[in-house]
């Protein structure tokens, strides 16, 4: 059945031309935003690196096994946040990031397969689930929860809007994260929010946008935040990140380098809205990295290779066209 929310594939070539054309923006303004200054951007090159090869390697096995390709990462995933040495919940986010890339890759993996090997491709999701219940991460079991359930009605909804609804809860949760910063949220932080968010993480996120007040357009220069947060150097910390992907963007790389991180999240949707694979693997995949752009709104998710990786080793995955594939069609 053709998917009518999906355009034409001789428009496919353009987003892939676009996440080119981001990711190399992202890598030049960190360099720029570093010009000058002590600052050290290879982290952010690092993770740029990062996503370029998890997400040719995806569109590489997608192409070729889309179901143990899938599988295989979820996987990996599982065992990587198990071996973490972080644990599963993780101070600073890595655990339950690898537990919402799993679950999401394992359920991919299981709408790519025939109708009769999907109850033993979701059964691991599941398992994912209850251990990060186990395991005690709040933020890894409420997130592989929901792509759960998400997955499991995804064969029902049109592909444009529910895409357009995962980039409507990211720009929340950006939006929130910024709010509380700047402190501006209305009525006040209720108070039982405020007590899981924590007042150190809190003052951290203060200190961050107070950095990027000073310097709206270059920031302070990348990695610099544990220099310049008075928060960081509490004896809560050591902490060298603000617990914020966007607002780690805004200290180090000013307000470009916030809408360079948004519009990379844009193209992915994009490329996901573009993509010839069935919608139901399409929509598990946008609410996976939905869920992980909420999770690093809250935390330094991104702030790990293999995370960065793992996000676009799921894109690939998920906008991979199958060799023998020539009609574009959607099932």
């Amino acid at each position: 059945m053709q998917d009518h929310g999906r355009p034409a594939d001789g428009c496919a070539g353009a987003s892939d031309v676009a996440g080119v054309l981001i990711l190399a923006g992202c890598a030049v303004w960190a360099l720029i935003a570093a010009m000058g200054r002590p600052a050290r951007p290879e982290g952010v090159l690092l993770a740029v690196l990062a996503v370029a090869a998890g997400y040719a390697c995806g569109r590489i096995a997608g192409s070729l096994l889309p179901v143990a390709g899938a599988a295989a990462a979820g996987l990996a995933g599982f065992g990587l946040a198990c071996t973490s040495p972080y644990g599963l919940t993780g101070h600073e986010g890595p655990g339950a990031a690898q537990l919402t890339l799993a679950t999401g890759a394992l359920c991919c993996a299981a709408w790519a397969a025939p109708r009769v090997l999907r109850p033993a491709l979701w059964l691991p999701a599941v398992a994912i689930t209850l251990t990060a219940v186990l395991g005690g991460s709040t933020v890894g079991s409420v997130a592989s929860g929901a792509i759960l359930v998400c997955s499991l009605i995804a064969a029902r909804p049109r592909r444009l809007p529910a895409l357009a609804a995962c980039a409507l809860i990211a720009a929340v949760a950006v939006g929130g994260t910024w709010a509380v910063a700047k402190g501006s949220v209305p009525g006040g932080l209720p108070p039982a929010l405020r007590a899981h968010l924590t007042e150190h993480r809190i003052r951290l996120w203060q200190d961050a946008a107070r950095i990027e007040e000073a310097d709206p357009l270059r920031g302070a220069g990348p990695d610099r935040f544990g220099e310049l947060s008075p928060a960081a150097a509490q004896p809560l910390g050591p902490e060298a990140k603000p617990h914020s992907a966007p607002l780690q963007q805004a200290a180090g790389q000013g307000l470009p380098g916030v809408a360079l991180l948004g519009a990379a999240f844009g193209w992915m949707l994009h490329a996901l809205w573009r993509s010839p694979r069935p919608t139901p693997v399409v929509l598990t995949a946008a609410a996976t990295l939905t869920a992980l752009a909420v999770e690093s709104c809250l935390g330094n998710a991104l702030s790990f290779s293999q995370i960065t990786a793992g996000a676009g080793l799921l894109a690939g995955l998920a906008t991979a066209r199958r060799l023998n594939d020539d009609t574009g069609a959607v099932p």
